[in-house]
């Protein structure tokens, strides 16, 4: 790919100066601009491949009625729905390498929307006045998103921000290259985990699924990680999924900041992935070091897994509660699950002798699923703590049926789990 080509949005009517330097700064770093204008106010003084007019009507209206709405809010979200759907037509059909998108707050709030939109994997990058702010909330950014804070650039060109935009432009031109001329890989399995001083069944599972031909791609299921895992698995990318780790629902449940949003567990399942799942951690909840304890949790004991995150055990009665979320979201699947119940233990430290170990709870989490699993879910127990070997070999097991009866995509001829 030697000119990979950039598409650049922004609200010409405000900003083309900005974006006329981001366009250059593409073509100077070997790449191409694909232009659109998002801008509301008035015509682009610069010439847009993408005009105003055909993002308000990819909007669902018409950029009169975005004008004259007399609401900025309202009529940036008709752009910015607008955007989206172009945006990701353009990258399905191949026409774009990569995407680029410029703002305050309002642009902003519109370049997460484009974002979102894209692919995971697709190189994307905004440009912005409030990169990294609280304001914007985990469940707005997408997992692999690259964001650039916008230095001094709220009105007008100068030395600082001519940097930020030179630098982002640059970025998505290299990443976009970088993506050229990569060998088809083999087929995906799309794993869910934790650091190995908490589990470890990757570090057997991996050379054993790659013996049988496939990939191995683990997610750190701490909010992001697991928002691009289901991502990925909602567009089919896997060919099997084991989601292992799936404590991000605890957190969720209980309010934590590093959820992966409410559509956890639910991409497999909408693709008909077949899922191998395990309550990894479920009986856990992080909080950031940074956010204020529930009043329902104050006066337990937490672990400082290290200076950002903290953890805490949940009673038997909470475990019930996340294994319910759990189950209803894999009742919803459209394709073949298998749960593995480890009964000796879901992570590193419930194990007898440390902190988390806990036989009544974990006999609640082990019958709460018995009791709340339904098809197509089945449920399997297995006389092992998750970082046994003997867990990590049914999970194989199940692999290889699912190989030989087809449900999964076996690997490269010649491959085999024999």
């Amino acid at each position: 790919m030697d000119s990979p080509t950039i598409l650049v949005i922004g609200t010409y009517d405000t900003k083309a100066d900005e974006l006329d330097f981001m366009t250059a700064s593409i073509e100077g770093a070997g790449g191409k601009a694909l232009t659109m204008d998002v801008g509301v106010l008035g015509e682009s003084p610069s010439k847009v491949h993408i005009g105003r007019s055909e993002v308000a009507l990819a909007g669902g209206g018409s950029i009169e009625e975005a004008a004259s709405c007399g609401d900025e809010n309202t009529a940036m979200q008709v752009m910015a729905s607008g955007a989206s759907r172009l945006a990701s037509k353009l990258a399905s059909k191949g026409a774009i390498s990569g995407a680029i998108v410029l703002g305050g707050t309002m642009g902003t709030d519109l370049a997460l929307d484009v974002c979102q939109a894209l692919p995971v994997g697709f190189p994307k990058h905004i440009v912005s006045t409030v990169a990294f702010s609280p304001l914007i909330p985990a469940a707005r950014v997408s997992a692999d998103v690259q964001m650039t804070l916008w230095a001094g650039g709220l009105y007008g060109l100068n030395s600082i921000s001519r940097t930020s935009l030179a630098q982002a432009s640059g970025a998505v031109v290299g990443a976009a290259r970088a993506l050229a001329g990569r060998e088809a890989p083999r087929p995906v399995i799309g794993m869910t985990s934790f650091g190995s001083s908490v589990l470890t069944y990757m570090i057997h599972l991996k050379p054993e699924i790659e013996r049988r031909g496939f990939e191995l791609a683990v997610f750190h299921a701490t909010g992001m990680g697991g928002r691009a895992f289901d991502a990925l698995a909602a567009s089919g990318h896997f060919a099997c999924v084991m989601d292992f780790a799936p404590q991000e629902i605890t957190n969720l449940v209980f309010g934590s900041a590093l959820s992966a949003g409410r559509n956890r567990m639910l991409g497999a399942g909408t693709s008909a992935t077949p899922q191998i799942v395990a309550p990894g951690c479920i009986d856990l909840i992080d909080y950031p070091s940074w956010q204020e304890i529930p009043d329902r949790f104050k006066g337990r004991e937490f672990h400082d897994h290290n200076r950002l995150i903290r953890s805490t055990g949940l009673t038997p009665d909470e475990r019930r509660q996340v294994v319910q979320a759990i189950c209803a979201r894999l009742g919803e699947s459209r394709g073949p699950v298998e749960v593995l119940l480890p009964i000796k233990g879901l992570h590193g430290w419930d194990r007898r002798g440390l902190p988390f170990h806990d036989p009544a709870g974990l006999q609640a989490t082990i019958s709460e699923f018995h009791k709340r699993a339904a098809r197509p879910v089945a449920i399997s127990e297995v006389d092992a703590h998750i970082n046994d070997s003997e867990f990590s070999e049914q999970a194989l097991a199940i692999l290889d049926r699912w190989r030989n009866d087809g449900t999964v995509s076996s690997g490269p001829a010649g491959a085999s789990g024999d």
